[in-house]
């Protein structure tokens, strides 16, 4: 992170021209917003005539879309392919107990038809990627990030880059929040990108996502509001924007804080988009290497289960997610105990071993590290606990 305690350097342009006019309805509709002096009517035309596109309608989709919705902004578009799951409706406050099963997408475009008709919403039930992320942007004027993965943060920071787009950022996790814009083509010499913070991504498994860590639903209302009002500030040219800071939000100590952001000197310039997968590592090249020919599937694993000879299962898990849910028999090792050697110990020397996790990305990386410690038949479970509930266990509560 290239980083710097400093003041604000000045507003921006406006982002959007204005439309011609407002009807007698909307006039009605946005009048507290017309009679405040910085908006009025000229920047109200202007969220009139703004496209903006949001990538995902989740955590900070829901009140980002809705806020966007009902100040105004004449084009939204959405891209979004997963269905509204039961965990989601937790902090996905656009979504609905009824809407359980469907398209987040379709979900979003009604709720957000509810809050204010006159907006045109456009769905993109796709999933970004290099050979269309650029020409999308490119038909929109503004774009907002509230992904939570590392690969497609530097795909939406690259294709902004080449379709010459500012964008808005927020992330989340467990109880903070962080939020900036970034834009390379932004005037007076300011450009920034995502790449300038985070020239690299982290090791794979450093981060854990929030399907991994947790996080408090509110805290979702937090940063997707701020990520509305800069998108509002950057379409109508008021006040100063994120560009060039960062802002931390702790809600546990309730404290917000700004870093002022520098271009990093040792950048390369973004040409054209790469494999995102690949540059981030969703696992390591370690974990790749010792799952490649020791992964199981969860029927096999339970096949194993009642042979004579049987296995250890381990559990590679956090506590909080074992009193969620666990496989009966398994005994539980955190990850970073195992990673750290401290466990090392305390692992069956009798039993083949068989390590699992949620999903399968933190038991690969632990498998590495006890194949090195001399376990060499040791493997791990595809898809982890999450499979063992949907193939072998149905009764068994997923999260």
């Amino acid at each position: 992170m290239n980083a710097v305690n400093a003041a604000p350097s000045g507003s921006l342009p406006p982002l959007v021209e204005p439309a011609a006019e407002l009807s007698r309805d909307e006039v009605a509709r946005y009048s507290r917003h017309l009679i405040i002096p910085d908006v009025g009517m000229d920047g109200q035309k202007r969220l009139k005539n703004a496209r903006v596109l949001f990538i995902g309608a989740g955590g900070l989709g829901s009140p980002a879309l809705m806020y966007l919705a009902a100040a105004g902004v004449g084009t939204i578009g959405i891209v979004e392919f997963d269905e509204v799951d039961t965990s989601n409706l937790q902090r996905q406050i656009i979504h609905g107990r009824s809407d359980v099963g469907r398209p987040k997408g379709e979900s979003a475009r009604e709720s957000i038809r509810e809050i204010n008709e006159h907006v045109e919403v456009r769905l993109h039930e796709m999933r970004l990627d290099t050979t269309n992320a650029v020409e999308l942007f490119s038909q929109y004027d503004l774009i907002l990030d509230g992904t939570d993965n590392f690969a497609t943060r530097y795909l939406v920071n690259d294709a902004a880059i080449l379709a010459h787009k500012p964008y808005v950022w927020g992330s989340i996790y467990r109880f903070e929040g962080q939020a900036s814009v970034f834009w390379e083509d932004a005037p007076d010499d300011r450009g920034l990108n995502y790449r300038d913070l985070y020239p690299e991504a982290p090791p794979p498994g450093m981060v854990p996502s929030c399907a991994e860590g947790g996080v408090l639903g509110v805290l979702c209302s937090s940063i997707g509001s701020i990520m509305a009002t800069e998108a509002i500030k950057l379409i109508t040219g008021i006040g100063e924007s994120l560009l060039g800071r960062l802002m931390v939000y702790d809600a546990l100590d309730m404290t917000y804080r700004t870093i002022k952001l520098r271009r990093d000197p040792d950048r390369v310039p973004v040409t054209e988009l790469i494999d995102y997968d690949a540059f981030c590592g969703v696992v390591s090249d370690e974990g790749v290497a010792a799952a490649a020919g020791s992964t199981i599937t969860a029927t096999e694993l339970r096949d194993l289960m009642g042979t004579e000879s049987g296995v250890a299962l381990v559990d590679v898990r956090e506590p909080v997610e074992w009193d969620i849910v666990h496989i009966p028999g398994a005994v539980l090792i955190p990850k970073g105990r195992i990673l750290s050697g401290e466990a090392l110990a305390e692992l069956p020397q009798n039993k083949r071993i068989v390590l699992h996790c949620k999903t399968g990305i933190r038991s690969a990386e632990a498998l590495a590290a006890v194949k090195k410690a001399g376990f060499a038949d040791a493997v791990h479970l595809q898809g982890g606990v999450i499979a063992w509930a949907n193939q072998v266990d149905p009764t068994l509560p997923v999260y």
